[in-house]
């Protein structure tokens, strides 16, 4: 279900016609040796098209409306050869809608000390050229990537890699559907929000449809699909029947699967990437939909419970930008408060996404005492451990807010064999306290969405690039800046 499109980068180079033909070929060429390098280098996931050497206004108003009105392209690279004066790039700078890298390199790696003259200087001028195209994208407030550093190094390409994937997410975001069954659980705030503005801003479409709507797609579904796709989950999962009656494990864990093909039909035929569910709105369902959710989540539909449609676009957000890894749908659930071992354990009721598993899932079928329905089957395993990032939106009425928040995840340090979901736990930055204590005044929400695949400056770079306000939580956090920026 979530197959990235085969985009490209447009390489711009800036310079000027003062120095002469000759330097303007080499220009030329150097610009093209880095670009070809780049795409040999194997750590980029997109492909780099040397697009134009850009010496005047109009050429650069014409190479951005191409950049602007081309699906295949993602976004634009640019790089300053020589000093290249930004008043030319204004015009083409102010209509750009594509997200923008300056990457601020030179071609060689050193300074020829023994030869150096002033031609050498004219030529390899990024230093000069970078202030002058760095000053006009401020002053555009163009929210723009730097990269800084030799263009043959591993950290810079894999910057330019983490932009890319960054800025391929932007791109289709605006593809983003949610279908929301049902509304928001009731009594609830923090899952609510202003879905025009959303969409104005994100891109994303927010619609609604009632249970009944789903419940119609479901009763559709053939016992014979029903009876094929339980025959696949032998050899995918163990199916652990526990204490129940084999009969009625089967009979439930069906049913779940009867409810995953008709939530996959009734997607596919709106084109929707996104999905929530309400445990107070499943009229006519048999049961919540747990291991239904799960199964969707893996081929790379976003999710969230209680209605909460801005999670569930984010996690289809954040999925896009990694491919699918280990990101998924999260709550915090409960605290260890044992001194120097503080944690949260995040879960959900049922639906903890299994692209965060690292242990084969088991298909479990148990009671759920809340929805007053059948027990639903669900899957449960082991969590991810190591370095990730936890994401939460909110609209404060006047805005939307984002909160990042930097996050270590860790084994259990004992065993939960009545805990019936799958878990993650983990150690917040910059420690429990001040990270909690953050979150909270920053407003944070309860649902999250958990990512092993991106890092903390990525989630950052969207935000820039869609003009939201973000709250980063990390190992640099003071919790008296947090509240400061949080009060204004």
């Amino acid at each position: 279900m979530l197959e990235n499109k085969k985009l490209e980068f447009w390489f711009v180079v800036g310079s000027q016609h003062l120095y002469g033909d000759e330097a303007l070929a080499q220009v030329k060429k150097d610009s093209q040796e880095i670009v070809d390098s780049l795409n040999k280098s194997g750590k980029l996931p997109y492909t780099i098209i040397f697009k134009s050497l850009a010496t005047s206004a109009d050429q650069i108003k014409k190479i951005v409306k191409e950049i602007n009105y081309n699906d295949n392209v993602a976004g634009v690279i640019t790089w300053m050869h020589t000093f290249s004066p930004a008043k030319m790039w204004i015009a083409g700078t102010k209509l750009l809608q594509k997200p923008l890298l300056h990457l601020a390199t030179q071609f060689n790696e050193n300074i020829p000390w023994k030869t150096i003259d002033m031609d050498y200087m004219n030529l390899h001028q990024s230093a000069h050229g970078d202030r002058e195209y760095g000053f006009i994208n401020a002053r555009l407030n163009k929210n723009n990537k730097v990269v800084v550093g030799y263009w043959k190094d591993a950290e810079v390409q894999q910057e330019i890699a983490e932009w890319m994937q960054v800025a391929y997410g932007y791109v289709a975001s605006s593809d983003i559907k949610v279908a929301r069954f049902g509304d928001n659980m009731r009594d609830v705030a923090v899952t609510e929000g202003d879905k025009i503005e959303a969409q104005i801003q994100f891109g994303w479409t927010v619609d609604y449809f009632g249970i009944g709507d789903l419940v119609a797609e479901v009763n559709k579904v053939s016992q014979k699909d029903i009876d094929a796709e339980y025959n696949e989950f032998k050899d995918i999962y163990i199916l652990d029947v526990g204490d129940n009656d084999p009969e009625f494990y089967e009979q439930h864990v069906k049913e779940q699967i009867r409810i995953e093909i008709g939530l996959r039909n009734f997607l596919e035929a709106g084109n929707y990437t996104a999905f929530t569910t309400n445990f107070e709105d499943l009229y006519g369902l048999k049961q919540l939909p747990g291991l239904a959710v799960q199964r969707l989540n893996a081929e790379g539909y976003g999710f969230a419970g209680e209605g909460d449609w801005k999670t569930a676009a984010l996690s289809r957000l954040l999925k896009v930008m990694n491919g699918n890894k280990k990101t998924g749908f999260m709550e915090d659930y409960t605290y260890e408060l044992s001194h120097g071992s503080e944690r949260i354990l995040g879960a959900h009721m049922l639906e903890v996404d299994p692209t965060l598993a690292v242990s084969k899932p088991r298909v479990v079928v148990k009671p759920l005492g809340i929805g007053g329905k059948e027990d639903p089957a669900r899957l449960i395993f082991d969590g991810v451990v190591g370095d990730g990032v936890v994401v939460s939106m909110l609209d404060l009425g006047t805005n939307y807010r984002l909160l990042i928040n930097e996050i270590k995840a860790v084994p259990p340090t004992e065993e939960a064999p009545n805990l019936p979901v799958a878990k993650l736990v983990w150690q917040p930055q910059p420690n429990f306290k001040d990270a909690v204590k953050a979150w909270i005044y920053a407003g944070g929400g309860h649902h999250t969405v958990a990512t092993f695949a991106l890092t903390v400056d990525q989630v950052y770079d969207w935000s820039r690039m869609v003009g939201l306000e973000a709250i980063v939580i990390d190992h640099d956090t003071n919790l008296r800046d947090i509240i400061r920026e949080t009060s204004k």
